[in-house]
């Protein structure tokens, strides 16, 4: 069998209710010369017999079960095993367009990359099936688009909205310096390691500026959504960091903006969790960043006035962050409320 132009990794594990939208985007892809990998990672709803029924039809797919590993672990498994010349990744709740590996694989094949990402839509569907879309740019500035990047000595690109799933990745080039997913069972947010891994390695990279992958943000099964899963991100982190801090040179060059990262990553993580959970993550926020202090790996230059004040408010005093931090979320709880309520009073008026 011939080598496919892309290999698409699709690590499945519990979403009969989404699967059937992902496939048919994928197997309709107008880039007929693809190798659908669907890797189910110990489902115990229909996932499995819904990704046999596609298989029975469309010779492309190929099905690898497996226990319940984590999500890095089943994306190894799809990258261990996949043939193409590129990797693409599509989670099994999100669908894309058609056109989307015939235009990237293209892009790619005539500038020689490494990687080439686009941006997308989040979306979330309502109960009669219309749905409400949002552009995101990767990069908000509008300057790196369209054009031929060494992300390898641009610390700046990681900036970009983090994603692994926009674009394709050239398999030589994932290969040759050992890019995977970081394996820890039940863990999540185990892609932030590889999106790094892609950007501090790849000579040749682009961005484009068009929308060919629509992320749903209405999974309540979602990692984003999973408020006890606390430290999660802190360990992605810590993992990053034992990569790349042995490669002197390399780290650098991006140990100022791996800590703005990593402190953008956990102020999201303090969005996400439990409110219960926050005094005490915040302690743990403080310790982690007490240490890049101490190693002088925190630039004010790299942060924003907003992030460096609420950074140092934690180095002070994380508790009293935390309860402020508190207050000011229930405050905004309280008035979208409240405008939710005014809307619903207003639409039965005008009804």
């Amino acid at each position: 069998m011939a080598q496919a132009k892309v290999s698409i990794i699709i690590p499945t594990y519990n979403v009969e209710e989404y699967l059937e939208e992902c496939l048919d985007s994928v197997c309709r892809q107008t880039l007929k010369d693809i190798e659908i990998l669907c890797v189910n990672d110990g489902s115990t709803d229909g996932s499995l017999e819904i990704i046999k029924r596609y298989a029975a039809k469309d010779e492309r797919i190929v099905v690898l079960d497996g226990p319940n590993g984590g999500y890095g672990k089943a994306m190894n498994r799809g990258l261990d095993a996949a043939t193409g010349e590129y990797i693409g990744i599509v989670e099994p709740d999100d669908f894309i367009a058609l056109t989307m590996y015939e235009d990237l694989a293209k892009l790619a094949d005539e500038n020689a990359l490494d990687f080439v990402k686009a941006d997308f839509y989040r979306f979330t569907r309502r109960s009669n099936g219309d749905m409400s879309l949002k552009y995101n740019h990767l990069d908000k500035t509008g300057e790196w688009y369209n054009k031929v990047f060494d992300a390898s000595v641009t610390p700046q690109a990681l900036h970009f909205i983090m994603n692994t799933w926009s674009g394709i990745y050239r398999r030589e080039f994932l290969e040759s310096h050992g890019i995977r997913h970081h394996e820890t069972p039940g863990a999540s947010f185990q892609d932030n390691g590889f999106w790094i891994q892609t950007f501090v390695y790849a000579k040749r990279a682009m961005i484009v500026d068009f929308p060919y992958y629509r992320n749903r943000r209405d999974n309540p099964n979602s990692s984003v959504k999973d408020t006890g899963k606390v430290y999660c991100m802190n360990d992605e982190y810590d993992y990053i960091e034992e990569l790349l801090r042995p490669q002197q040179e390399l780290w650098e060059r991006f140990k100022y903006t791996y800590w703005v990262k990593r402190f953008g990553n956990y102020t999201f993580t303090m969005e996400r969790i439990d409110p219960s959970f926050i005094p005490d993550y915040a302690v743990r926020f403080r310790e982690d960043f007490l240490r890049a202090q101490k190693l002088d790996e925190l630039d004010q230059a790299s942060f924003s006035e907003k992030q460096w004040g609420q950074l140092q408010e934690i180095l002070s005093n994380p508790r009293s962050f935390a309860k402020k931090y508190l207050s000011s979320k229930k405050r905004k709880a309280t008035l979208k409320n409240g405008a939710a309520k005014v809307k619903r009073i207003a639409k039965k008026v005008v009804g």
